[in-house]
């Protein structure tokens, strides 16, 4: 988790950093591939997750990390790259939603490969049920549940990521999963159901 989380976009850096003495530079090759190859899988399922389309999250990956490459940056913290590269990626998804894109291609069909199932029973059917479900929230609680549930990151890291308060992060995120719960027990899954 961030202890102070920051959004990283050229004005901020460069009217941050000047009191400070540093200077926003563009990231150097090694930087930017030791970067890339942290945080590529990851945000990649992400995306994935959020348009359920492998081609537009391919797209917006590469949206992100050109955006990256592009914007001048004084720090070279792990986590406030990760934050910046997943406000990016966030920020490029709803305008792709917002320009239609997301009407206009249709959901690629779940394999198991795409749901992250196991193959095994059932274990594998309800990997494939959930990834269903995930669909059916809006990209909004897509991205909260992911960002808190699968990355692991803390409310701050979620608010810098999407741009919200940090303080209403906890109750979206308890609106999303009372969602997602009511998802699952119309699908069949009773409150503590595991395979």
């Amino acid at each position: 988790m961030l202890p102070q989380a920051v959004i990283l976009d050229a004005r901020t850096v460069s009217t941050r950093e000047a009191g400070t003495g540093a200077r926003a530079e563009l990231l150097n090759e090694s930087e930017f591939q030791d970067l890339y190859r942290l945080q590529a899988r990851p945000l990649w399922a992400y995306l994935y997750r959020l348009t359920g389309n492998t081609a537009d999250a391919d797209d917006l990956l590469q949206e992100a990390f050109c955006r990256l490459l592009a914007t001048p940056i004084a720090t070279r913290d792990d986590g406030q790259l990760r934050a910046y590269l997943y406000r990016v990626a966030s920020n490029a998804a709803i305008d792709l939603w917002r320009r239609g894109g997301r009407a206009k291609r249709r959901e690629e069909p779940l394999t198991d490969e795409s749901a992250g199932a196991v193959h095994g029973g059932q274990d594998a059917a309800l990997k494939h049920d959930m990834a269903r479900t995930f669909r059916d929230l809006k990209p909004q609680e897509r991205m909260l549940l992911w960002l808190a549930h699968v990355e692991g990151s803390g409310h701050r890291e979620i608010a810098t990521a999407l741009g919200l308060k940090a303080a209403s992060v906890p109750v979206m995120l308890f609106r999303a999963r009372r969602k997602l719960a009511g998802l699952l027990r119309k699908r069949g899954y009773s409150e503590g159901e595991r395979s």
